[in-house]
């Protein structure tokens, strides 16, 4: 069967209540996990495990009867159960006291079944839950990824996604069977003995509770203060091991380990109080039932000096009473945990609630690519309101044509692919591909038709073929191998012991740039995309690295319509127009030649990283004798440095 993709429907908030409002609040919003509409199997097996609850309850119920029956056997009282036909069974005391291990275990084993039998549903509410968190995460825009860290996400992940299993497991394996179990030894002892005990039972489960409430409610700011210091040294590890070569680079081990030790200090304050409240809290409890169970036994004790009661019903009393202590610090402990289980649920259902920044409308249709023409018609972006990156930008890449883009840092550029791909929605104007506006389409057909070749390709921590036919998943063996062929890799898989099982590493580390480039074109051609676009993907590399990479760029180029962001102009001579982008503007467009002849913005640029490749070619030849390494022409953000404005989108969200 196939699960119902279902979405929660309410906002999640944190909405810390006196009286639990956040608690049945959440268990609302489970339960179509927990019941799902359109698994009878699961719904069987929550049906079923609710029938061997109560079996099991009216099994442990039985026990203390059991106990009383052959005490007074023993002691020679002859308290038996009233059917007379049991009464020549049940006088015998080694009968009764085989009776009473065969309840036990008939008690234990209708509770492990019940736990058996519900562990499928319990787990696939998991699962779904993770799953939906998990899309959710990828539904999110590219600014709710950058203002966040990675490692906290995870953590975030992980964390609900055991809260999820607690709470699940927690309210019907444990809190339904207390309530069923209290309601039943009240009615065994108002049968058996008279309302004084009752009385004694209710007032000790109602301070008991009454000091667990006010308790958990203290334990659960230090439990948060304690979950947050776990993310906070968590994110702190990850990032410092991701940036390993850079700590490499700055001998700042001792400080990286510092930081992290830090985050662990405030970690391992929060958990001494942890452990201490849980202390304070266990006491308290104990001492709760302890006068609780005194008093009716004291009362039960009076009862057999009067002759209204017997041995066997004060080791009734006592039984039941103790019986009744495993429930009661059961619901103590269901309480807590789930109070607990909330709190760690909080930010992973805030994300939940939070609304992808960039949908489909709802009559969104499959964009139609026949030529591949993209125009920009006065497009206007701003990541902040006061703040514009682009201002009125209007330009058109033929189809089958190549259009580049250089300028100056902050000019624009990289904003522009983030725009094409709808990674944000443009304030103004509009961006059409074969006449149709972006908006109006649906965001993956968008992004099925577009190839992408970034400057700072990040591979999957897996294998290289993986990692090429992440392109098209679809395609088979030959079709990735010749992929990598037309990128001018195969033969360096090749040559590997592993070949394309070669593990990339993490982020591809094991590869150099140069390979990781090929990986990502070999990529791109697996995807067979009709519109091609070019993010400054060999600023990166070396001279000699970069003419290889450039020459397999050319050859995908080929018949598709290809936009090209560039920082080294010699990587765009051939291309049919170039346009040149100073602060959100076109101040200059036109063929290479063309722009040269002007004399203007490119020409300056041009001039200057010839100057610069003449340079290094002079150093380069001196150093041959004494092994001093080559350097490359600087990229035109070091020609025209200006400042790059301060991350433009996590400035916008921390507005937010």
């Amino acid at each position: 069967m196939t699960d119902t993709h279902v979405r929660p429907t309410h906002s999640y908030k944190r909405e810390v209540s006196a009286e639990g409002g956040e608690l049945f609040r959440t268990l609302g919003h489970l339960w179509p996990y927990i019941w799902p509409s359109d698994r009878r199997d699961l719904k069987l097996r929550v049906v079923g495990a609710m029938l061997l609850l109560l079996l099991a309850k009216l099994a442990t119920i039985a026990v203390p009867f059991a106990f009383k029956w052959a005490t007074d056997a023993l002691a020679g009282q002859g308290t038996t159960p009233p059917d007379a036909w049991l009464a020549w069974l049940l006088a015998a005391p080694i009968l009764l006291t085989i009776g009473y291990g065969g309840m036990r275990v008939l008690m234990a084993l209708l509770t492990q079944v019940r736990d058996g039998l519900f562990a499928k549903v319990a787990m696939h509410a998991v699962r779904r839950l993770a799953y939906i968190t998990f899309e959710h995460m990828h539904r999110l825009s590219l600014r709710f990824h950058l203002e966040r860290k990675t490692g906290g996400l995870t953590r975030v992940l992980e964390r609900g996604r055991n809260a999820i299993e607690t709470i699940v497991r927690m309210v019907i394996l444990q809190l339904a069977p207390t309530i069923v179990e209290l309601a039943l030894i009240v009615v065994v002892l108002l049968y058996a003995f008279d309302w004084r005990y009752v009385a004694v039972i209710v007032v000790t489960v109602a301070l008991y509770m009454a000091y667990t409430y006010q308790a958990t409610e203290w334990r659960i700011g230090i439990r948060r203060r304690m979950n947050e210091s776990d993310t906070d040294a968590n994110v702190k590890a990850i990032d410092s091991l991701l940036n390993y070569e850079t700590v490499k680079y700055f001998s700042a081990e001792e400080r990286e380990a510092q930081r992290y030790d830090h985050s662990m200090e405030r970690y391992e304050r929060a958990s001494v109080q942890a452990y201490t409240s849980l202390s304070v809290l266990n006491a308290g409890q104990a001492v709760i039932f302890t006068a609780g169970l005194g008093t009716a036994m004291v009362m039960c004790a009076y009862g057999i000096r009067n002759g209204t009661n017997t041995i066997g019903d004060f080791v009734m009393i006592n039984a039941m009473m103790i019986q009744l202590y495993q429930p009661l610090n059961f619901m103590g402990m269901v309480y807590r945990e789930i109070k607990q289980a909330v709190t760690d649920i909080e930010i992973m259902f805030s994300i939940l609630s939070r609304k992808p920044e960039i949908e489909d409308k709802p009559d969104a249709r499959p964009l139609t690519v026949t030529q591949g023409t993209i125009r920009f018609e006065d497009v206007a972006f701003a990541y902040e309101p006061e703040r514009p990156i682009l201002k009125g930008l209007s330009f058109a890449v033929p189809a089958g044509k190549t259009v580049a883009i250089v300028g100056p840092s902050g000019a624009g550029k990289s904003t522009i692919s983030r725009l094409l791909f709808r990674f944000y929605d443009i304030t103004g104007g509009r961006i059409l591909i074969d006449g149709q506006d972006i908006r109006d389409v649906t965001q993956r057909s968008l992004r099925q038709a577009i190839g992408m070749v970034p400057q700072d390709t990040v591979l999957f921590n897996d294998t290289i073929r993986y990692n090429i036919r992440y392109g098209r998943w679809e395609a088979t063996d030959a079709e990735v191998e010749e992929a990598a062929r037309l990128a001018q890799i195969d033969g360096f898989i090749r040559q590997s012991p592993r070949g394309y099982d070669t593990e990339v590493g993490e982020r591809g580390l094991k590869l150099s740039g140069g390979e990781k480039q090929r990986v990502a074109i070999a990529r791109t051609i697996l995807k067979e995309p009709p519109i091609l676009l070019l993010d400054e993907a060999t600023s990166a590399l070396d001279s000699h690295t970069e003419r290889e990479i450039q020459d397999a760029l050319e050859r995908v180029s080929e018949n598709r319509t290809t936009l090209v962001i560039a920082h080294r102009l010699s990587t765009i001579v051939g291309a049919d127009e170039i346009i040149v982008l100073e602060a959100g503007g076109i101040v200059e467009r036109g063929t290479h030649f063309q722009l040269l002849a002007r004399g203007g913005l490119y020409a300056s640029m041009w001039n200057r990283q010839r100057e610069a490749e003449e340079a290094r070619e002079k150093l380069a030849r001196a150093g041959e004798d004494d092994g001093k390494p080559n350097r490359d022409p600087p990229p035109v953000d070091e020609v025209f440095p200006e400042p790059e404005p301060a991350a433009p989108d996590r400035a916008m969200d921390a507005a937010e």
